[in-house]
C-alpha cells in the first residue's frame, strides 16, 4: 500500500499544476529591452485615442518578470502599456525620461494613445486624459476618473478599466485599483483576465529593432501548450521558424519564451508572427503579428 502513495501523490500534484484558475499566470511586468529603438513620444508619432514542426520541443523556462519599471541607461524608464485590439488587451512598451511618478507617466501614455506603427498594427486606447491617482496605500491605487469615464456602453467601460488596471499593476506598489465615486470593489488583473487573447506577446514590441536570434516572450492558453513562431521578411516570405511549450495550456495560461533564428542579407522591415496550430486542420489560428525592423543575419 505504501508503494502506491508516492505515485498517487505525484499524479495529484501534476494534475493540480495545470488546472485552470483565476489566480494563474497572467504575464510579466515590463522588462527593459536591449535592442529597442523607442518610438518618439511626440504628437507627430501618435494618433487620437478613440504548420507546426513535427515532434514536441522541450519546455523552455519563462522569462523572469521585472518587479518594477526600473530606470535604464541615460536616465530613462521603460513602462508597459496595455492598449486594446479587437476588443482584447494587448501590451506594448514606452522608454521615456525617468520620473518618480511612474504611475502618472503610465496613465499619461495610455491617454496619449498608440504610435502610428501601433495604430497600423490595430492597437487603440479607450483611456481619456485626466485620469489621476490620488493615493496609493496598502498596494491599492485610488483613482479619480474624469466625467464620462464609464461612457460608451458596458463593454467599452470594462475594457477601459482593464487597460488602467493592467497598466498600473505592473508596479510593485500596486496590486489593485479602486475607481473613486463608484460602488465597485478594488480590481486586480484576475478581474479582467478574460479580456486577454489566447496568445499575448510581451516581446518584441511593435517597432523594435531585432537581430537573430530573436527572443519572443509572452503568455498563452493554447492546445497542448504549443506556441509556434515564424519570422517574415518585408515581402511576407518566411525566413525563420521555431516552437516551444508554454508552462501551461489547454485551459490554463502559461508563460513561454523561445529564440527564433532567421537569415536575411540586408536590414529591413519584417514581422514576428506568433500563433497556435489548429488541432482540427493544422492551420494557423489565434495569430499575433508584431511588425519589427530586422537586422541583417547570415
Amino acid at each position: 500500500m505504501r508503494r502506491l502513495i508516492a505515485p498517487v501523490a505525484a499524479l495529484l500534484l501534476l494534475t493540480a499544476s495545470c488546472a485552470p484558475a483565476r489566480s494563474g499566470t497572467l504575464g510579466p511586468a515590463p522588462i527593459a529591452p536591449t535592442t529597442r529603438t523607442p518610438p518618439a513620444a511626440t504628437a507627430a508619432s501618435r494618433t487620437p485615442s478613440p504548420a507546426a514542426s513535427p515532434g514536441r520541443p522541450t519546455p523552455t523556462p519563462p522569462a523572469a518578470p521585472a518587479s518594477t519599471a526600473a530606470p535604464g541607461p541615460g536616465g530613462t524608464v521603460t513602462v508597459q502599456l496595455w492598449f486594446t485590439r479587437a476588443g482584447r488587451l494587448v501590451p506594448t512598451r514606452r522608454t521615456l525620461p525617468a520620473t518618480p511618478a511612474t504611475s502618472r507617466l503610465a496613465l499619461t501614455e495610455l491617454a496619449a494613445g498608440p504610435t502610428l506603427a501601433e495604430t497600423a498594427a490595430g492597437m487603440t486606447s479607450l483611456v481619456p486624459p485626466g485620469v489621476q491617482v490620488t493615493r496609493i496605500a496598502d498596494r491599492v491605487a485610488t483613482l479619480v476618473p474624469p466625467a464620462g469615464f464609464d461612457g460608451g456602453g458596458a463593454s467599452a467601460a470594462r475594457l477601459r478599466r482593464a487597460q488602467v488596471v493592467w497598466t498600473l499593476t505592473q508596479f510593485p506598489t500596486v496590486r489593485r485599483v479602486a475607481f473613486a465615486a463608484t460602488d465597485s470593489a478594488p480590481a486586480d488583473r484576475d478581474d479582467y483576465a478574460d479580456l486577454l487573447p489566447p496568445i499575448v506577446v510581451t516581446g518584441p514590441a511593435v517597432g523594435d529593432r531585432v537581430g537573430s536570434p530573436i527572443t519572443v516572450t509572452g503568455t498563452a492558453n493554447v492546445f497542448e501548450a504549443t506556441v509556434s513562431v515564424r519570422v517574415l521578411d518585408g515581402a511576407g516570405r518566411e525566413i525563420g521558424t521555431a516552437f516551444t511549450l508554454a508552462t501551461c495550456g489547454s485551459g490554463c495560461r502559461g508563460d513561454y519564451r523561445v529564440a527564433v533564428r532567421y537569415r536575411r542579407a540586408a536590414p529591413g522591415p519584417g514581422t514576428i508572427e506568433v500563433y497556435e496550430v489548429s488541432a482540427q486542420d493544422g492551420s494557423r489560428i489565434n495569430s499575433v503579428a508584431v511588425p519589427v525592423v530586422l537586422a541583417a543575419s547570415g
